[in-house]
């Protein structure tokens, strides 16, 4: 029980503290929903169904990469897969900065998001459509989902990985919930000032992966783990 409180609190965390990069990056098609014209009831259904349907697709994401982290644990590859997890983060930076190189296939896959994204956009808004439409934004590719993504493969668990990302989309709910509501009274240049500092986000948390892998004997930090494993949603 201790241990998926800690998966819970883990995915928990990362979707607060990174809330404020959802406002950057989803902030601009959170508010091109329309819900401000939207009644009361209807305001917030809709903007519920749009955050239940990210974190439908997060809780997705983290059964798939839950269940790789797993085939890690069974070799006692886990310790390696936190360091692997943190310098991918800091590769996929770097590359996004300093290049436009993406992955093969991703860009396609991406391509056909926002073509269904905007099938939706265009038609005529049915409360329903909103769980669709946060279902899509959930699988675009962001900086913080690859973050919550390389915890969810350390838990070594399909379903701590699961849980992990659901709890990450629930995270990041009360913000992007507010960004919805209020969001005409959120500035561009403020969106452009945390779009702006969410890559040293990302990057101190891709640095605490690495060091969790690093068993230094640090408490929580960087644990001194028996067998050479680790699971970063554990204390010891």
């Amino acid at each position: 029980m201790n241990e998926l409180l800690v998966v819970i609190f883990s995915g928990l965390s990362i979707g607060l503290l990174g809330s404020f990069h959802c406002i950057g990056m989803c902030g601009p098609l959170a508010l091109a929903l329309p819900v401000q014209q939207l009644g009361g009831t209807q305001k917030t259904t809709a903007i519920l169904l749009y955050n239940i349907g990210r974190a439908f697709s997060y809780a997705a994401l983290g059964i798939v990469f839950g269940s790789l982290g797993s085939s890690f644990q069974i070799f006692h590859l886990q310790q390696w897969l936190s360091i692997v997890a943190g310098c991918l983060i800091l590769l996929i930076l770097l590359v996004s900065k300093y290049s436009h190189y993406t992955l093969p296939g991703l860009a396609m896959f991406t391509q056909n998001i926002k073509v269904r994204l905007s099938y939706y956009l265009s038609s005529p808004k049915k409360i329903k459509n909103y769980l669709s439409i946060g279902i899509l934004n959930g699988l675009l590719p962001c900086g913080l989902v690859y973050i919550a993504i390389a915890a969810s493969l350390a838990t070594g668990s399909m379903w701590q990985g699961s849980l992990l990302m659901l709890a990450f989309g629930l995270g990041t709910l009360p913000i992007m919930a507010l960004t919805m509501a209020f969001g005409q009274f959120i500035s561009v240049k403020v969106r452009s000032w945390l779009n702006k500092i969410s890559p040293y986000i990302i990057m101190c948390v891709a640095c605490l992966l690495i060091l969790r892998g690093l068993n230094l004997g640090i408490p929580y930090v960087s644990p001194s783990l028996e067998k050479g494993t680790v699971n970063c949603c554990e204390r010891k």
